[in-house]
């Protein structure tokens, strides 16, 4: 690649990241990203904004070429390849817009300040969107393709935001119900919404609790043939003991050959394509979040001391990300 090239493709990914995030912040994520035919007036109903305003932005995307603009008519439809750049710049949305608090405010978290995890919180949402954008192509099919492989019929997801993964899930196969646990009341009141959206309102339980709350009461795990938790053990494993009874909890409560489907982050990931990004998850949750990242090998272990008859690590999901597979 050359200089020319190589400049050209940074300007690409910044223009996308970019536009794609207003589209994020205004609240016309939920239009651009159904991949259905739509009009200025649809993302008037959905972000209450004008309609003579959200105009010049369908341009704007229209003339980068994210949008096509439908044959004598004023209707839209994503371009072919907007899922590829969505997905590509989700990584981008990740590091520099979801964790700006972080980044704008290194100063007072390197000086040792108390207070600085606590005033420069992260946005919620903006976690919520690039992790979507990230894992709708990276870890995501991973984890149906094991579901749906093995027939499963029970589906939970622990730390499920939005329920995405979930619904997709239910609506592949209508004799499958799931569970969707988190501990956001605006991510379950989400996932509400989304389920009815899709026609399995009646086929899925949102459960507003934490993970850690299963050790206690482990009812909405029984009989699960499928748990998985996608990028969320790695806050329970903070506390190594109750870490440890969420993992006996889930093995006990699995159905026979059922499995635990854990997608995480391994410390400082050292495979030649993902060195850099994982660098990069791996000291900012452990300068700027408290979280430390253990590596593959001390995950797996982890598994196997709770119980876990058989633990598969797999790593072609995404960079500094590991699929692992726990069969009871």
């Amino acid at each position: 690649m050359n200089v020319d090239s190589v400049r050209e493709v940074g300007a690409d990914y910044a223009a996308v990241a970019a536009l794609l995030q207003i589209g994020a912040e205004i609240g016309a994520d939920q239009v651009l990203d159904s991949g259905r035919t739509f009009g200025v007036a649809d993302l008037a109903g959905a972000t209450g904004l004008p309609q003579d305003r959200l105009r010049d932005y369908v341009h704007a995307l229209s003339a980068a070429g994210l949008l096509v603009a439908e044959d004598g008519s004023d209707l839209y439809r994503p371009s072919d390849d907007y899922a590829d750049w969505r997905h590509e710049v989700g990584y981008l949305s990740w590091a520099l817009t979801a964790n700006s608090p972080f980044l704008q405010n290194a100063r007072a978290f390197l000086a040792g300040s108390e207070s600085a995890a606590d005033t420069y919180r992260r946005d919620g949402r903006r976690v919520a969107v690039s992790s979507r954008w990230i894992g709708d192509r990276a870890f995501y099919p991973a984890v149906v393709e094991r579901v749906v492989a093995a027939g499963a019929k029970r589906v939970v997801d622990l730390g499920a935001g939005a329920a995405g993964l979930l619904i997709d899930l239910l609506v592949q196969d209508d004799r499958r119900s799931g569970v969707a646990l988190d501990l956001s009341p605006a991510a379950c009141a989400a996932a509400r919404e989304a389920a009815g959206r899709a026609g399995v309102d009646d086929r899925l339980q949102v459960v507003e609790r934490s993970v850690e709350s299963l050790i206690a009461d482990p009812g909405p795990l029984e009989g699960a043939d499928v748990i998985q938790a996608c990028f969320v053990m790695h806050d329970v494993l903070q506390n190594e003991s109750v870490f440890e009874d969420v993992l006996r909890t889930c093995h006990k409560a699995l159905a026979p050959g059922g499995f635990l489907a854990v997608v995480d982050a391994v410390s400082y990931g050292q495979e030649a394509r993902e060195r850099k990004f994982s660098a990069l998850f791996t000291y900012l949750h452990s300068e700027f979040m408290g979280v430390g990242l253990p590596t593959a090998d001390q995950w797996v272990e982890k598994f196997r001391s709770a119980g876990f008859s058989n633990v598969d690590c797999i790593s072609e999901i995404m960079p500094g990300g590991r699929l692992f597979l726990a069969t009871k």
